[in-house]
Parts: C-alpha cells; sequence; structure tokens
C-alpha cells in the first residue's frame, strides 16, 4: 500500500513539473514574440499591394525592439522588405514592398524596392531573376543575390559619378549616396559583399567630356559623362535599390543615425516553402507565407549558400576572364 502510496505521489510530482515546464516554455516564446502590434500597424497588415504581411511585421517589430532594448538603435523608424512580392505589376506600375515605419508618429508607408538580379553563368549555373519576382536567394560573394535576414543601416558615402544632359540641354553633376548595411548570421557579410541602398539611377554610354573649369576635372580638364537611367523597376546588384524620389525621403532618414532593415525570406522560409511546393501542399494550412502571384510564377525558390555557390563563381571567373579594360572615349560634341 505504501510503495502504491509513493508512487501516486511521484506521478503527482512529475505532473507538476511538466505543467511548470510548459508554463516556463510559453512565457519564454512569449518573451521573444514582440510586444502587441498596434491596431493602427495592424490595419495595414494584408496580402494587398501596399500592404505588409503578418509574418514580415512581426519579425521587423521585434528585431527593431531588440536593437532599440541593446541600445544599438534610437532611430523612431525602422524598416521592411518583402522579396516575395512582384517588383513589377506591369504598365509602368512597381509593387510597394518596402516598408517605412514610424510607431512614435503613427505612420507606415510603402515605397517600390528592387531585388538582387543574380547571374546566369552559362553552362554552368543559373541563379538569375526575373524583372516582376524573385526565385533565387543567396549571400554569396559575386552572386549579386538579395539575402533575406537580419540589418543594421550604417554609414552613408555619397560619391560623385559624372554628368548628365538635362531636359533644358545643360549639363547637370550627379551623385549618389550609399547606405551600407551591417548584417548577422547569414547577412554577416554584408560589409564584404558591399550590400546596401542606394538610388535606382546610374549614367550609362560613358566618355570624357572637356570641362576644365569643373571641381571634378581630371589634370587634364576631363570629367565623366552619360546618359542618366532610372532603373526603378528593374533588378539591383543584390542592394536595395529605391526609386530616386524615395531615396531622397529615406537617406536623410538614416544618416548618422541607424536603424534595422528586416528581409524577408530567410534560407529557412525558402526551404520550407520549397518542400511543400514540391508536394504542392498548401502553405497557409502549415502557417507559411509566399506572395500567391510569384510563387505561381516561380514554381519553387531556392537558397544558395555561399559554401555552395561561391567555388563555382570563383571557377567560373577563371574559365571565363574578363577582358582588359578599355579606355574610356573622349565625348563627341553633342
Amino acid at each position: 500500500m505504501r510503495s502504491k502510496s509513493v508512487a501516486l505521489g511521484i506521478a503527482f510530482l512529475c505532473l507538476i513539473a511538466v505543467a511548470i515546464a510548459l508554463t516556463m516554455s510559453a512565457q519564454s516564446f512569449a518573451a521573444l514574440r514582440p510586444s502587441n502590434t498596434p491596431a493602427w500597424l495592424q490595419a495595414h497588415v494584408g496580402e494587398g499591394d501596399g500592404q505588409i504581411s503578418q509574418v514580415v511585421l512581426e519579425r521587423a517589430r521585434a528585431l527593431y525592439l531588440k536593437k532599440v532594448s541593446e541600445g544599438s538603435v534610437r532611430n523612431p523608424c525602422y524598416f521592411a522588405m518583402d522579396a516575395t512580392r512582384p517588383g513589377d505589376l506591369g504598365n509602368g506600375v512597381l509593387g510597394r514592398r518596402y516598408y517605412i515605419i514610424c510607431e512614435a508618429e503613427q505612420s507606415f508607408r510603402a515605397v517600390s524596392a528592387g531585388h538582387g538580379g543574380g547571374r546566369n553563368l552559362k553552362g554552368v549555373a543559373d541563379f538569375s531573376n526575373g524583372r516582376r519576382c524573385a526565385k533565387n536567394f543567396g549571400n554569396a560573394m559575386d552572386s549579386e543575390l538579395t539575402a533575406g535576414g537580419a540589418y543594421i543601416t550604417a554609414d552613408t558615402k555619397t560619391s560623385f559619378k559624372g554628368y548628365y544632359r538635362t531636359a533644358a540641354k545643360q549639363d547637370a553633376v550627379f551623385v549618389r549616396s550609399f547606405v551600407q548595411f551591417d548584417g548577422e548570421g547569414e547577412t554577416a557579410n554584408a560589409r564584404q559583399r558591399v550590400i546596401g541602398g542606394h538610388p535606382a539611377a546610374l549614367l550609362r554610354g560613358m566618355c570624357l567630356l572637356k570641362k576644365p573649369r569643373s571641381s571634378y576635372a581630371d589634370r587634364d580638364g576631363y570629367v565623366p559623362f552619360g546618359k542618366l537611367v532610372n532603373y526603378a523597376g528593374g533588378r539591383s546588384n543584390g542592394c536595395t535599390s529605391w526609386s530616386p524620389a524615395d531615396a531622397e525621403l529615406i537617406i536623410p532618414m538614416i544618416k548618422d543615425n541607424p536603424t534595422t532593415l528586416y528581409i524577408y525570406p530567410e534560407s529557412r522560409d525558402i526551404a520550407a516553402i520549397a518542400r511543400k511546393a514540391a508536394l504542392r501542399q498548401s502553405l497557409s494550412s502549415a502557417g507559411l507565407y509566399w506572395n500567391a502571384s510569384c510563387l505561381k510564377e516561380i514554381g519553387a525558390p531556392k537558397f544558395w549558400p555561399k559554401k555552395t555557390l561561391e567555388p563555382i563563381i570563383a571557377q567560373y571567373k577563371k574559365d571565363h576572364p574578363l577582358p582588359p579594360a578599355q579606355p574610356v572615349p573622349i565625348c563627341k560634341e553633342p
């Protein structure tokens, strides 16, 4: 009888231990989640253009609150990007998938942003992306792919790129700012990859224009000259590119005042979605998310880890050396 009582006592103690463990587990999980999303911000959650998906908001907000609590970020605003959404909606309309969130002033804004174009190493590996939807992601050097995960905006560098001809047939100076991102985990090599944010604009068709009075002129009196191209509707080299107008808003917000940027998806998301897509199983029933229209277009996403892709790229560069750089020609008189 006594042994039976002891056994019951032990079983009761075990049940109490399990209950305590479950309670602690639930509390630990709750501690990892961000505080409840304010109602005004929750109103922007959805699948439509200009809205933000729940998982993207939760992770972006959790990252921001974590960095604020650590003291590494004091900026009242933070950023998020959903690279599973389409970048080009057709007819000259760009998809809004980059989010500027300022909770103190209850401000939410969605703008367009480019994704990494990737590369097609013909006969070796094709990890290129179309203009509309991104299929391939990765963190390899020289891959020109977007890598999802956690970033903090860092230093901003503004550089002179050259001159261009305006509609008024006058020459204007083109300078472009670049915001370096620092990552962690899979994005830890962001600085090494020179990954950051900048306006989606550049000069093409470069030549050297005689302009000896310019403060940018070389010793022979020449300056770079080209055609200004806005590629906001295109792809990037793995960086986050904004339209020139949006860049004028974003860059001053973070100059000398870092904040967080969370880019979705991470490799773990891509692996989970790829498994479900291969089996043609529902994502929502598994608690997974990918933009439906892009998933239908790409079939299944793929993440290319640097340990796999960097040797392939290095061998390709060795087998296909670039031709010697040609001197920039002198401009013909316009």
